[in-house]
């Protein structure tokens, strides 16, 4: 990949913070986005905006196929069946949500939740998987089960095996760990819920704008990711669900333009997916993640999902493991520095969480967040909304340093840099 290319398409990239250069590492936040994801934004509500579903005028009809080619396009990147398996939702957390809501309130008994069911879950997930969960059991009575985190922020097969039995009615995992970067074996742990009959939902929002990413190959029920991470605007996100399942689900937004039917005896549901897209939906965000091309004119709206397919996404995760490697090395070359998560490179997503410690006792990982932002360099400080796993890490919070396609090893050396200024010179 040329790097300074794909840099030069990122207008955010050229600020500077407090005169110097922005070195952004903040991506398991929120990515940075393309000038061509921004003109995209610009083109629709300049020459498209409409809402989509209800009128027969141009723009209505532009608007609704624009956006019906961006739901295609997403289908095509995750290697969906149809384009019907993909929901838009305002992010995974809406996504999880939305299975959850519907598990509670299910029709059919696959798809419905009862007292004494078990879900699986891993000590790594993220809140947004793990709060509605909760929610879940208090309502129901449902159990949840943990599956620990080892040592080297691993996730063990065994534990997985033994944690699921013939009561379990839904394993959820996330993909990659948004504090550890661990990458799940996901598939595996798929296959051990089928076995059983349950359903697996994967949290994909840390993965899918990293690796390349193939439903059928993860061999999952539900897949959920956020487009703000992968160089789309807030606000836009996916729910992948198997067809035969999302049929037969509840619908969790009730209003217009999921209904197929209105009596005033009752309603009827649309046709996937607009079944769960209730209401005016993020329209604009919708095309800025998957693109799309104005059939009378020609004019592309390039998408996300259409950048990161030029460029490749093996291609774009061999760069992030480039860096990975060498972020790790620097820090782990740091005898204050305890980095958590898998050792090598090849085993994490672009994630480095680490702690600092002198004469045992942990630094404010905020004020070390805060010194490097003097520096123009942008990290996360905290929890990270993973809370249990920060508990079994034995921190209450770490610093987190985020790559992706468009950082460069100039950037990681500079963190590096500085970070032993702060290490050495400031945390006295």
């Amino acid at each position: 990949m040329d790097v300074q290319k794909i840099r030069d398409d990122f207008p955010i990239l050229q600020r500077q913070i407090r005169g110097r250069p922005l070195i952004y590492l903040d991506n398991a936040a929120t990515s940075q986005k393309p000038r061509q994801v921004l003109d995209t934004i610009q083109a629709f509500y300049t020459l498209y905006n409409a809402n989509i579903h209800r009128g027969t005028h141009t723009l209505a009809q532009e608007a609704s196929d624009l956006y019906e080619q961006a739901h295609r396009n997403v289908a095509r990147f995750i290697g969906a069946e149809t384009w019907q398996e993909v929901v838009f939702v305002r992010n995974s957390t809406e996504g999880i949500n939305l299975v959850a809501y519907s598990l509670l309130h299910g029709q059919k008994d696959r798809l419905r939740l009862e007292p004494g069911d078990e879900i699986v879950l891993t000590l790594m997930e993220h809140h947004s998987d793990l709060v509605p969960w909760q929610m879940v059991r208090d309502l129901r009575g449902v159990a949840l089960k943990f599956v620990d985190v080892r040592e080297d922020g691993t996730l063990d097969l065994a534990q997985v095996q033994a944690s699921i039995t013939e009561r379990t009615k839904l394993v959820c995992c996330a993909h990659v760990s948004n504090v550890l970067g661990t990458i799940n074996p996901v598939r595996e742990i798929g296959q051990l819920a089928h076995s059983v009959g349950a359903l697996f939902l994967i949290d994909g929002a840390q993965s899918v704008p990293h690796l390349p990413t193939a439903v059928k190959e993860l061999g999952c029920d539900f897949l959920a990711f956020s487009g703000h991470k992968m160089l789309a605007p807030m606000g836009i996100g996916v729910l992948y669900g198997r067809r035969e399942l999302l049929e037969e689900m509840t619908p969790f937004l009730y209003g217009g333009d999921m209904i197929a039917d209105v009596t005033v005896e009752g309603a009827t549901w649309n046709r996937l997916p607009w079944k769960f897209e209730a209401g005016t939906p993020d329209v604009c965000g919708g095309i800025a993640l998957g693109g799309a091309i104005d059939r009378r004119s020609g004019r592309r709206l390039e998408g996300a999902v259409d950048y990161l397919s030029r460029l490749g996404m093996e291609a774009i995760h061999a760069h992030e493991v480039e860096l990975t490697r060498h972020m790790l090395r620097g820090l782990q070359a740091m005898p204050e520095v305890r980095v958590h998560g898998p050792p090598e490179a090849d085993m994490r997503c672009g994630v480095a969480a680490f702690a600092v410690e002198r004469d045992g006792e942990p630094s404010d990982s905020h004020l070390i967040a805060q010194l490097l932002d003097e520096e123009g360099i942008a990290v996360r400080a905290g929890g990270h909304c993973a809370y249990p796993l920060a508990r079994r890490m034995g921190v209450a919070d770490t610093v987190r340093a985020s790559l992706y396609l468009y950082n460069t090893m100039e950037e990681v050396d500079r963190f590096l840099e500085v970070l032993r200024e702060i290490v050495q010179h400031q945390l006295l």
